[in-house]
């Protein structure tokens, strides 16, 4: 029987929030390992793990051939599907494709709009949905489904360890109003300047964060990645038992390290260091 698969991606967290944080149930999983993300943001991330290719270890000696021929072989054991190989996956690179050529049903549930339908990523999904709010995780267990006769794909994009790390019924009144790349889109109108002034009459004068309230965040995100474990109880009651899950972040996050903070146009360790665990349900 193949296994279902369960893709777990929380969006922005950061290697050393993830094992900071008091842990119950992911962990029961499997250890996490410290890996590290092909990319610095969001959307080019999830590309390449819908590509097949997971985090890697950075490894020293090694030509990247190997590398990325032992990731596919991993499809195999995960999968329970036996002797697949890099060759099973082209020419689409694709592993929403591979998955509907086994008989699986594809589902995709994310939370950041960089992710939406519209998007390049919604390739060979079934359903693909952008939920309502960027801190759904709790309303995404409801929406799994499970049919017997047919194993079932999710990716599920959890974006309450994304900035402003807030929780469902959590304000962020107090916090400075910052755009990703899909808002940066659709505020660009904002950004025109006046052709005779040259000045941006709706500019406001921007506050950096200091380093107490980076603390705060970052603090914010060990929070939030606990209350996340805690919904993963539920999560396990929900899906059969032949059920593989794959946990991961997407890329790191600074917080202020270096005079950095986020990510995205920044190259510094912490934003490409991710945790990643997977294994059977436990």
């Amino acid at each position: 029987m193949k296994n279902n698969l369960i893709f777990i991606i929380f969006d922005s967290c950061r290697y050393d929030s993830f094992v900071r944080a008091k842990l119950q149930n992911i962990t029961r999983i499997a250890a996490p390992e410290r890996r590290y993300s092909f990319a610095s943001w969001t959307l080019p991330s999830h590309h390449v793990y819908m590509m097949g290719a997971s985090p890697h270890k950075s490894p020293k000696g090694v030509f990247a051939s190997e590398v990325y021929k032992q990731d596919f072989l991993n499809w195999g054991r995960r999968l329970n599907i036996p002797e697949i190989s890099f060759k099973a996956f082209v020419p689409k690179l694709s592993l929403t494709a591979f998955l509907q050529s086994q008989g699986y049903l594809t589902h995709g549930l994310v939370s950041l709009p960089v992710l939406n339908q519209a998007t390049a990523i919604n390739n060979h999904f079934n359903r693909y949905q952008l939920m309502k709010a960027h801190n759904d995780f709790e309303k995404m267990l409801d929406l799994l489904v499970f049919e017997g006769d047919k194993p079932s794909f999710y990716l599920l994009n959890l974006g309450e360890t994304h900035y402003p790390y807030c929780l469902p019924g959590e304000t962020t009144d107090t916090l400075p109003r910052i755009h990703g790349a899909h808002g940066v889109f659709k505020h660009l109108d904002d950004l025109v300047l006046n052709p005779e002034t040259g000045e941006n009459p709706s500019q406001k004068e921007e506050v950096f964060f200091n380093t107490s309230q980076l603390e705060v965040l970052h603090r914010k995100q060990i929070t939030n990645v606990e209350y996340l474990d805690r919904l993963f109880q539920k999560l396990f009651d929900i899906v059969p038992q032949n059920t593989y899950f794959i946990v991961t972040s997407d890329h790191g996050e600074c917080f202020g390290e270096e005079g950095y903070f986020g990510h995205g146009p920044v190259m510094h360790e912490k934003v490409f260091e991710v945790f990643f665990l997977e294994g059977m349900r436990p």
